[in-house]
């Protein structure tokens, strides 16, 4: 899921020119992103210019651009809290923040998976919207680009993920305070009391023999 997302995020693949009745160029095509712009030749030659302006954007791909963002700082922090929480690893081994650090990473996975699903999810709107609306000519109109395709399964890679480690956690909590009951029972039995008393016993009539053979 974070692979995907950074993919997602760094590919100028969002938007593509859409080919709309007679208006077909097959030699140029079109690319928008977030952060740049491309135009790709027939012969293979990428030419992207990088969005100059922040304020100049529509809202829409600057709510695209954080979400995105904070998705992919999400998935790496929940990658970090994965690997410590897993059983393989020796962070933490032993300890109950163990599996806490495991369920916090499946919640930062499942985090950021909703919001890079929403930023695409609104992408892909806006495009539908622009396509089909009569009022747009048709050299203003996009497609859907390849990033988005990406997104979806990055996103839904993400809430997978992250389901399943909070669901491995839950099922290993039950075990945890029945194991520790056997420990606390056999810390309050007395091993050594039943020797003393037995000694205890034993040296009177001990004495007493010594007493009566003196007498």
């Amino acid at each position: 899921g974070l692979v995907g997302t950074l993919i997602t995020t760094i590919l100028p693949h969002w938007r593509r020119t859409a080919h709309v009745g007679t208006n077909i160029l097959t030699a140029v095509s079109y690319l928008k992103g977030l952060w740049m712009e491309c135009v790709w030749h027939s012969t293979g030659i990428y030419q992207c210019q990088i969005y100059r302006s922040l304020l100049a954007l529509p809202r829409d791909l600057q709510a695209a651009r954080a979400l995105m963002v904070i998705s992919c700082l999400l998935s790496g922090v929940a990658c970090a809290c994965a690997v410590v929480g897993m059983k393989c690893t020796r962070c933490a081994k032993g300890t109950p923040a163990k599996p806490a650090f495991a369920v916090l990473g499946g919640v930062l996975f499942l985090l950021a998976g909703l919001l890079c699903m929403v930023a695409v999810s609104w992408t892909t709107h806006d495009v539908v919207q622009n396509f089909y609306n009569p009022l747009l000519p048709s050299g203003m109109k996009f497609e859907i680009g390849q990033a988005l395709y990406l997104g979806f399964i990055s996103s839904s890679l993400s809430l997978i993920g992250g389901t399943l480690l909070c669901l491995s956690c839950q099922d290993e909590a039950p075990s945890r305070p029945y194991q520790a009951q056997p420990r606390a029972g056999t810390a309050t039995a007395p091993a050594y009391r039943p020797p003393d008393a037995y000694k205890d016993n034993r040296a009177p009539s001990a004495t007493s023999a010594s007493h009566s053979g003196y007498r």
